[in-house]
């Protein structure tokens, strides 16, 4: 149904229906039409404050305006379609909080601003709130990777490369392995949410209006600014000089990418023929009763895959012409809340999936033996070529590996039969499970990141 001209839309436009990843989630409440209707009236309310602060607009200013912010009072889908006239929605809602505050100390609302300074500045707000969310579920995820390392410190399983079994490895190295690079995510987010700046330079990035309205000093509004909003302070108006949008665009890339890392090394180990990994609790499907999908692993797989593309838009738009761009500064807003959306719903099922995660440690045992001992054949290299030279070993294993694929009999059962192998302790070094390397040093060595 057409929503009437003045009405407001309908919830599910904000809702996230083709957004599973992040509906639901308590980044999509962060980043809702809402929140950023929140944050552009309290860029605009602080703004007013510390003006105020600085004796340049009256305390009951002040007052007024923090009082007449209130997102109840106004309709994010009206300003939604009145943005259209001026490009942004920062325009109606001036027109809408002046009304709101009254005659007497309107006029001090968004005084000396320019339209992207509230934006980006709001943008700033959504970012830290959004960030605080995402940081508390990395935590919780680098908590049950720690456990599920430390408890399968000694699991030997298959490693693979390219698809094949490789050497053996274990589960507990994997594990520390998927919660280091949670880690590197947490950390990056949180070095940039602590630098996130306000934006305050009026109309070119000269600060001119405010010191037409009587600032001695318009740095100090900046500060004061900052002060009053939690946010830092920018050594300059950065209109066109982006780098807290590229810093957001990298870290929020680079945190999906890492639970990428882990949803998909879970989506190939949860395969029906290998099932060494499952899902706490799978989803269902439509059609085929007995499937019990690995959804979540599904779903931040999906939005690994969306992640770059939307940072390069970011990126894109580093290069900003004049002190203001027409097109660049536009082109951040939604590839950043979307950014902003897929870290909150991927970590939010990263949550999910790592503290529900099941392992089957008997399945992984059971495949270090599928292929009959070859999983070994580096270390009986390393060990035969003092013996017969490094050409006759690599040579020898090469044809008895032939061999084992086409007899179906052991890497073992084979090399005991060559005269060469007489007097060597062939159980001992065709044991894949006693061939894991450093991998519990390793692991312990990892778990010991904080």
């Amino acid at each position: 149904m057409t929503p009437p001209p003045d009405g407001p839309l309908s919830d599910e436009a904000d809702a996230g229906l083709l957004g599973p990843g992040w509906a639901d989630s308590p980044a999509a409440s962060a980043t809702s039409d809402v929140a950023y209707l929140r944050a552009l009236l309290d860029a605009e309310a602080a703004l007013t404050r510390a003006q105020a602060a600085l004796g340049l607009a009256p305390a009951q200013a002040a007052e007024a305006v923090t009082r007449a912010a209130d997102p109840a009072r106004f309709c994010p889908s009206a300003l939604a379609r009145r943005a259209r006239g001026g490009g942004n929605p920062v325009i109606p809602l001036v027109e809408d909080l002046t009304r709101a505050v009254g005659e007497e100390y309107g006029p001090y609302v968004h005084r000396g601003a320019t339209s992207q300074d509230i934006m980006d500045t709001a943008t700033m707000l959504v970012a830290v709130r959004t960030l605080d969310l995402v940081l508390a579920d990395l935590d919780r995820v680098g908590e049950a990777l720690a456990r599920s390392a430390a408890e399968h410190r000694g699991t030997v399983m298959p490693g693979r490369t390219l698809t094949q079994h490789a050497v053996p490895t274990t589960f507990g190295l994997k594990a520390a392995g998927w919660r280091s690079l949670v880690l590197d995510a947490r950390d990056r987010i949180a070095r940039v949410r602590d630098t996130l700046p306000v934006q305050l330079g009026g109309a070119a990035g000269t600060l001119a209006a405010f010191s037409a309205y009587g600032a001695e000093d318009a740095t100090a509004l900046v500060a004061a600014y900052a002060r009053e909003l939690g946010l830092c302070e920018p050594l300059l108006p950065w209109h066109t000089l982006r780098t807290p949008i590229a810093d957001l665009a990298g870290c929020l890339a680079f945190a999906v990418g890492a639970l990428g890392k882990v949803a998909v090394d879970v989506l190939v180990l949860s395969r029906t023929e290998i099932a060494e990994l499952a899902e706490g609790g799978g989803g269902g499907s439509s059609a085929m009763p007995h499937k019990t999908n690995p959804v979540r692993s599904t779903l931040i797989a999906a939005a690994a895959r969306r992640a770059p593309q939307l940072a390069a838009t970011l990126y894109g738009s580093l290069a900003a012409e004049d002190e203001r761009p027409p097109g660049a500064w536009h082109a951040e807003w939604e590839p950043l809340r979307e950014l902003l959306r897929l870290v909150g719903g991927a970590a939010r099922d990263a949550v999910e999936l790592t503290e529900g995660l099941r392992v089957d440690a008997d399945a992984m045992r059971a495949h270090l033996h599928l292929t009959r001992g070859l999983i070994v054949s580096e270390r009986l290299s390393a060990e035969l070529a003092p013996v017969l030279g490094r050409a006759r070993a690599k040579a020898l294993l090469t044809e008895l590996a032939r061999r084992s694929f086409t007899e179906g009999r052991g890497l073992g059962e084979l090399l005991a039969e060559q005269p060469e192998s007489q007097g060597v302790d062939l159980d001992e070094l065709t044991d894949p499970a006693r061939y894991e390397g450093a991998a519990a040093a390793l692991t312990d060595r990892a778990l010991e990141r904080r």
